[in-house]
């Protein structure tokens, strides 16, 4: 058997439920750490263009720095990735109220969203497969969101350096659903290292310009002649600081692109290359958008791992999702799950070296 999964305890949460760690490790010898607390990412060891490897997410040493995290390193976010407009939305003709934990905004499901829940779980390893299953029931009106919702997350590791994500969620009222990961990547292996000679790729050919809240003004741009045209690779540190008025109200990049496949099926949504290592990291999706996010508001005085600080612009996410504030935009694809319908998205995080 090539893929094998280590389990241990790894303490209790401050409401006093216990935790599980998990190690996959496939037979190439690349690991993916989880926890069960936020069902997130802690740590992903992928090899270089030399064979060595080196951690290429952002993270902490102690379960205490993931509990008062600011910046959802690695977890699942939800119950509605990414920002709701003031915090509230309609469906039905009732208008929901959300906690507004951004400004007036409600940002990855608000105070009481999915990154801060304690996960069940369950590993299973097969003869090339390594698999965590974490289970949660989110109660009717959690977060202000309606009724009750039975998720899944699944991960597996493969022998191909192949990551899987599967979102799976079922309802017993009609709500809005929108999950993703919120993972780091710094492919470097230094996280004392920026970003901004990271080669990026976006298959996309609009993206969907933010107002001052960094909520969408409801526009679908084109990419063509501006800092947001990343069809061809391109250094994010290219244009990142250019005066460009969508670059200034986010200080960088904390956009959502409009993915060229069609929604629903598997299609190559992103690519990214670290010139130094080797390293090269493709992203797969079924959802319609992916929120490219340069660091810009990680803060050099809180710590990361081996006690190095997350310094702004030293980590990059890629959040395949649906679209931001897609609840209070008609012409976004829809986020609305009817009761008794499944929600059900998967992304996969491709990992390999360049030849």
């Amino acid at each position: 058997m090539n893929a094998k999964i280590q389990q241990q305890r790894y303490g209790s949460s401050r409401d006093g439920q216990p935790l599980l760690h998990f190690i996959l490790r496939n037979a190439n010898g690349m690991t993916v750490e989880l926890t069960s607390y936020g069902a997130r990412i802690v740590s992903i060891q992928a090899p270089d263009m030399h064979g060595d490897f080196a951690e290429v997410v952002l993270g902490y040493d102690t379960l205490a720095a993931y509990e008062s995290d600011p910046f959802y390193l690695g977890c699942t976010v939800g119950r509605y990735a990414n920002r709701i407009a003031r915090g509230q939305f309609s469906l039905n003709g009732e208008t929901y109220i959300l906690q507004a934990n951004d400004g007036k905004n409600c940002l990855h499901g608000g105070f009481d969203g999915l990154h801060r829940v304690t996960w069940q779980a369950l590993a299973r390893q097969g003869a090339d497969l390594a698999r965590v299953e974490f289970h949660h029931t989110s109660p009717a009106g959690s977060g202000g969101f309606p009724g009750k919702l039975e998720l899944r997350v699944i991960y597996s590791l493969d022998d191909h350096n192949a990551l899987k994500m599967e979102y799976v969620a079922r309802p017993d009222r009609d709500t809005v659903i929108n999950l993703t990961n919120h993972a780091y990547f710094n492919l470097s292996g230094d996280p004392a290292s920026d970003i901004l000679q990271h080669e990026l790729q976006l298959f996309a050919e609009h993206f969907t310009p933010i107002d001052a809240d960094l909520i969408p003004t409801g526009e679908i741009r084109r990419v063509d002649g501006t800092a947001f045209d990343f069809r061809q690779l391109t250094a994010i540190g290219a244009r990142i600081d250019r005066e460009d008025a969508q670059l200034q109200l986010a200080g960088g990049y904390d956009h959502n692109w409009v993915l060229n496949h069609p929604a629903g099926t598997l299609g190559l949504a992103a690519r990214v290359v670290e010139p130094g290592s080797g390293r090269q990291l493709e992203i797969f999706t079924t959802q319609p958008g992916i929120q490219f996010y340069s660091g810009n508001m990680l803060d050099e005085a809180i710590r990361g791992k081996n006690d190095i600080p997350l310094t702004k612009r030293h980590g990059l996410c890629l959040e395949t999702q649906h679209f931001p504030d897609s609840p209070n935009h008609p012409k976004f694809p829809s986020t609305v799950i009817r009761a008794g319908e499944v929600y059900s998205q998967q992304s996969v995080y491709q990992f390999s070296v360049l030849k």
